[in-house]
């Protein structure tokens, strides 16, 4: 260790403000590309402010979400492909927000690290500006702490905050009733759950990172690392047209376990598998994994990221609405008495 003759600096123990100072410059033009009605400021203050009234909202309440990637972080660490794991921290985050109703306004990022590489951090953020450019939401600030001792090698731990405004009284879900529609919104892939599975079935197959995908173009790790679908305008454009009750995004617990949290007591999803066919990603790692069709169900999205409960007088055209706005949808099946999710037909 160097001492200079005023002792020890924070440098001498792994910190680098320099290096800090350098990639807030870094990432200046990309949170400037996310700036939206309602931004105040730019990056560097102790806060961020936003103006809800310049943003269009008259009476606001305020919604907000917190997430991060898990261990698919762990994919782009191994990989050195960090370029889209910032998309899947805001997809975690505003896909969650927009199924209350809310339209994200800001998001702030927390990156932590062993030692700060400027190249990467400034790669992973604008990762990040990218999902929240794509979502409508503004890049406000952010944190990066430089940990010494805490991560090792290249390891590094992101996490995502956002917060969304609606108009009071309507939030969702709200009025889901028997006969409603079910109306299923593909999803890129594994989205950003159950990768310490899909890690340990990756482990089992003998594969490595850069051998050819069996499922797709391309080789593994890029594969896996496809980015989380943003749902974020689709889904307001879809509330705003009128007759959606609920929207469920498809996280962890798959299609069996978020669906019934837009349902009041007494009602169920009642879900065709036969409505789609399994991704071939999803059918490689079950077939390697031997996985039970309710296990696959309960861990997975399975090709569907989001599901709108729509008034049957409604669901042709926000179906129509959201194929014109790029979506790839699926009837999935009808709001039926009983509890929690009722399959019929098969994935496997």
């Amino acid at each position: 260790m160097t001492q200079g003759h005023n002792g020890l600096t924070y440098a001498d123990a792994g910190v680098d403000i320099d290096a800090g100072n350098a990639l807030v410059e870094r990432i200046k033009p990309a949170a400037k590309r996310t700036r939206r009605a309602g931004t105040m400021g730019g990056l560097g203050g102790f806060g961020a402010l936003f103006d809800l009234k310049a943003a269009g909202y008259t009476d606001p309440i305020l919604v907000a979400a917190t997430d991060g990637v898990g261990t698919k972080l762990r994919i782009a660490i191994d990989t050195g492909n960090v370029s889209t794991i910032g998309i899947d921290l805001v997809a975690m985050c505003v896909n969650d927000l927009v199924c209350q109703g809310a339209e994200p306004l800001l998001f702030l990022d927390y990156f932590a690290t062993g030692k700060l590489d400027v190249d990467q951090a400034t790669s992973i953020i604008e990762g990040i500006a990218l999902g929240c450019e794509k979502s409508g939401c503004a890049l406000v600030g952010g944190e990066t702490a430089e940990m010494p001792g805490m991560y090792h090698g290249g390891d590094f731990d992101l996490a995502g905050f956002a917060v969304g405004a609606m108009e009071r009284d309507t939030d969702l879900p709200r009025g889901v009733a028997e006969g409603d529609v079910l109306i299923g919104l593909a999803s890129d892939g594994v989205h950003s759950n159950g990768y310490s599975f899909v890690r340990k079935v990756v482990e089992l197959s003998g594969l490595g990172w850069d051998a050819a995908s069996p499922f797709s173009d391309g080789n593994l790790g890029q594969a896996l690392l496809t980015p989380t679908r943003l749902y974020v305008k689709q889904a307001l454009a879809a509330i705003r047209s009128g007759g959606v009750h609920g929207l469920a995004h498809i996280t962890g617990g798959g299609l069996t376990e978020n669906p019934p949290r837009v349902l009041p007591d007494g009602l169920a999803c009642a879900i065709d598998l036969n409505a789609w066919a399994l991704p071939p990603v999803f059918r490689w790692l079950a077939t390697n994994a031997n996985m039970a069709q309710s296990e696959l169900l309960k861990t997975f999205n399975c090709g569907i990221g989001l599901i709108l409960v729509v008034d049957p007088t409604r669901a042709e055209a926000v179906s129509q609405l959201l194929c014109d706005l790029g979506e790839t949808v699926v009837q999935l099946g009808r709001i039926v008495p009983g509890e929690g999710v009722i399959y019929t037909g098969k994935l496997l």
